[in-house]
């Protein structure tokens, strides 16, 4: 097929570019803006748009699909040029269910935890070699792509509840009807497109109400919001879980299976322990033994900045973790305080989501930090304009994070300069972010400040 990708920079967009043409079809893209790593792989491949914008003059009736990214607009050219020709348009998660309509599928969805989950189920597959296709929203060691199509009787998806396209304002995840489904959890986030806490819930029952019958739901027991849902579904099988016997240890988790067997692994932190519990149901199910993904939680390293340790020396270590939501904040502050008691513990805060930056929404944040010894939060103008909201005053963020001593950060430069000011003394670092700091070269100041 003659297929042209809309928005082919986003992140699981050219993964599935590249998937694409692994499978021998013909692939094309466009976009706007397209940013590393995005970029560069792109370009391996050969995939590479010529020139950055939309023209209308890429789509003709040679074309046997279009697939539509989020990135774009309602109004894109190149999307109106395609629906003027009748050329079949879909966005990424209606395309991956027509390629997976045959396949049994696995959805791992919840506002917090869904990537690790999602890898830890991939990961112990694949050391067991048990093809599968998949979709994953970051990248994972041992793996080349996040996407990968093939004709593996099994497909597992990580499942999104943000917006399909902009011409499908429906969640991802509704589109993959799954046959089992994992929800980690529910913690309201992107408030942009559901205001409400009550909206923002109907999506997770909505995901139950679209699964195939007879299908099983793992859940976790921990968390209120989600025991309601079990009224919805009589034909399901619901299985509830919480985080798996473990031991924390100085060189990461000690596990025991059922007979009281020990078994180590490099994660740690309560959520970890949930999410690890969920994904060792999905994977017994699948087929394997306890013992089989027991042994592959021994090398897997989780998903790219999911605590994921960027330098370390024998008085510091510095981690970068994707969280920004307020549950997964608090989840991952909690977890490193834990970890390391004994460390000073500096936390830095990055708001650049649109729900992060919305006065409105700001007060989820209360308490978030709490554990650290030194916080920062860090924000800039140009997000705000980006995003075209209006700019947060410092005491709004002070009042809502009720963090004492919280320090607020509004340029890249500040930030080696506070941290550099710090006492001295054996510290832990952790970055916490869904964007870069204002450009800043993470890897090479976590070096800096481990030395």
């Amino acid at each position: 097929m003659r297929i042209h990708l809309i928005a082919i920079g986003g992140s699981i967009m050219h993964n599935l570019a590249i998937a694409l043409k692994k499978n021998g079809h013909s692939v094309t893209g466009s976009d706007d803006e397209i940013y590393s790593p995005a970029k560069e792989r792109l370009s391996d491949h050969d995939l590479l748009p010529d020139r950055e914008g939309w023209d209308p003059g890429r789509i003709h009736e040679g074309i046997d699909l279009v697939i539509l990214g989020m990135h774009a607009r309602p109004d894109n050219p190149e999307l109106l040029r395609a629906m003027e020709l009748g050329v079949p348009i879909h966005s990424f998660p209606s395309f991956m269910y027509e390629h997976a309509r045959d396949k049994t599928r696995v959805v791992i969805a919840g506002s917090h935890g869904k990537t690790t989950t999602t890898s830890m189920i991939l990961y112990a597959l694949q050391q067991a070699g048990k093809p599968m296709d998949y979709l994953v929203g970051a990248r994972i060691e041992g793996f080349e792509d996040m996407v990968h199509l093939s004709d593996a009787a099994l497909f597992i998806a990580e499942g999104d509840e943000y917006l399909s396209s902009p011409v499908d304002r429906r969640p991802k995840f509704i589109h993959y009807k799954p046959h089992v489904a994992v929800i980690t959890g529910i913690a309201w986030d992107h408030m942009n497109v559901f205001p409400t806490f009550d909206g923002y819930k109907q999506l997770f029952a909505d995901l139950i109400q679209s699964m195939e019958a007879d299908g099983t739901v793992y859940y976790c027991a921990d968390d209120p919001n989600l025991e309601a849902l079990k009224d919805l579904r009589k034909d399901l099988e619901w299985i509830p879980y919480r985080a798996i016997p473990h031991i924390q240890t100085n060189e990461g988790t000690m596990l025991r299976d059922r007979n009281d067997q020990p078994y180590r692994t490099p994660l740690f932190g309560e959520h970890n322990m949930q999410n690890m519990k969920a994904a060792l149901e999905v994977s017994l199910k699948l087929g394997l033994t306890e013992q089989q993904f027991l042994e592959s939680m021994g090398s897997f390293r989780g998903a790219s900045k999911r605590l994921q340790l960027l330098a370390q020396s024998k008085d510091s270590l510095c981690y970068l973790d994707f969280a920004h939501a307020p549950s997964k904040v608090r989840a991952t502050v909690q977890a490193v305080r834990r970890q390391y008691p004994d460390r000073i513990l500096i936390c830095l805060l990055e708001l650049h989501t649109f729900s992060s930056l919305n006065r409105a929404f700001l007060p989820q944040y209360t308490h978030t930090l709490d554990g650290a010894d030194h916080a920062v939060v860090f924000y800039q103008e140009h997000t705000f304009a980006m995003k075209r909201l209006p700019m947060l005053k410092d005491e709004e963020v002070q009042e809502a994070f009720a963090s004492p001593g919280l320090k607020i950060l509004k340029e890249p430069a500040g930030i080696p300069v506070f941290l550099d000011a710090l006492p001295p003394g054996k510290k832990v670092f952790l970055f916490m972010t869904s964007g870069t700091f204002g450009g800043t070269n993470l890897s090479e100041l976590a070096q800096k400040l481990v030395q």
